[in-house]
């Protein structure tokens, strides 16, 4: 009798079959859904570029990491003003394929099987999405933190895409890359230094070092971000005079960083280059009116900053019905 032996792609589309999230209970009112009916993916067109968001899953962190330069009771206090948990945040991992031309590209390689159980599922949902790995022909990483780039090496130690052009800011590179690196951060990050230095060792990558306003392919562009890392890098989408700026960790609380774009979270590098960046992407985006897609904003994580006042607020895109 023949042994059947599954390759890495039929295992990832039977794993597609399986819930994309698991929902946490809510104290208040849980208006979310049942578990196991969300959706892993969701289409949308920037002029003729076509945009897949694919989720990573979830991470659920402590609220003491927001706001971590204000007073927390104001933190609380704003918190639940909002409807939020003053407790956990409840943080989405969107992905995004950008389809142009003859270009597949992939911002980001999510967390793998090494960071937290409750991501890790990028590559299923890639599948099924219909998106065939072997298509995707650039990966950009934003940043090296464990969410974005720990999924670059498959269970054999091998690139997950080897077929990719491996994009990174060359200052992300060379910071993380420094020697002695892991012993130069504070304790609490060091697990973070080692596992970046792992994943940009990754044996058959060879990365490709860039700088601001380097173009990946035609009409996507990567601007030079810095604070949440010092290297870190957002996406500017642009087709046929439409534009979709895709944040990265720019910005990672959908109404913290508008509503209260002073305050910092604690996995910021650079604090105060944080505030400045993030007030520069906002007021770019509500003067010119551009669409934004945040990493960690509520799935799918798309829409546009509204200016109100001295501060923002994220308005989200309207869903629409394609029959």
């Amino acid at each position: 009798m023949p042994i059947l032996k599954p390759t890495r792609r039929d295992l990832f589309k039977l794993a597609a079959i399986a819930p994309a999230f698991a929902l946490p209970a809510m104290a208040r009112a849980d208006v979310s859904g049942p578990a196991g009916a969300q959706a892993a993916f969701h289409r949308l067109t920037i002029g003729q570029a076509k945009i897949t968001v694919v989720s990573d899953g979830f991470l659920d962190l402590p609220t003491t990491g927001l706001g971590v330069n204000a007073d927390r009771d104001e933190v609380v206090a704003f918190l639940t003003a909002h409807y939020l948990s003053t407790s956990q945040h409840y943080s989405h991992t969107n992905h995004v394929v950008i389809e142009t031309g003859d270009a597949v590209v992939l911002i980001d390689v999510g967390s793998g099987a090494r960071f937290v159980p409750t991501a890790g599922r990028l590559m299923a949902n890639l599948v099924s999405a219909g998106i065939e790995l072997d298509a995707i022909t650039h990966v950009v990483i934003t940043h090296a933190h464990p969410d974005h780039i720990w999924g670059i090496r498959d269970d054999f130690d091998e690139p997950i895409l080897p077929n990719a052009e491996y994009i990174i800011g060359e200052a992300e590179f060379t910071w993380w890359m420094t020697d002695g690196r892991v012993n130069q951060v504070p304790e609490i990050l060091q697990q973070f230094a080692a596992g970046a230095v792992t994943a940009l060792s990754t044996e058959g990558v060879d990365w490709t070092m860039v700088q601001d306003g380097h173009e990946v392919v035609g009409g996507v562009r990567l601007i030079h971000t810095p604070g949440h890392t010092l290297g870190h890098m957002s996406v500017m989408v642009q087709s046929d005079g439409s534009q979709l700026l895709i944040t990265g960790d720019a910005m990672t609380h959908a109404t913290i960083n508008t509503e209260r774009p002073d305050w910092v979270g604690n996995n910021d590098q650079e604090p105060d280059l944080s505030v400045t960046t993030r007030k520069r992407l906002l007021d770019m985006a509500a003067t010119d009116r551009i669409a934004v897609l945040g990493y960690h904003f509520p799935f799918p994580g798309v829409g546009h900053i509204m200016r109100e006042g001295a501060a923002y607020r994220f308005i989200p895109a309207l869903w629409r019905w394609q029959g």
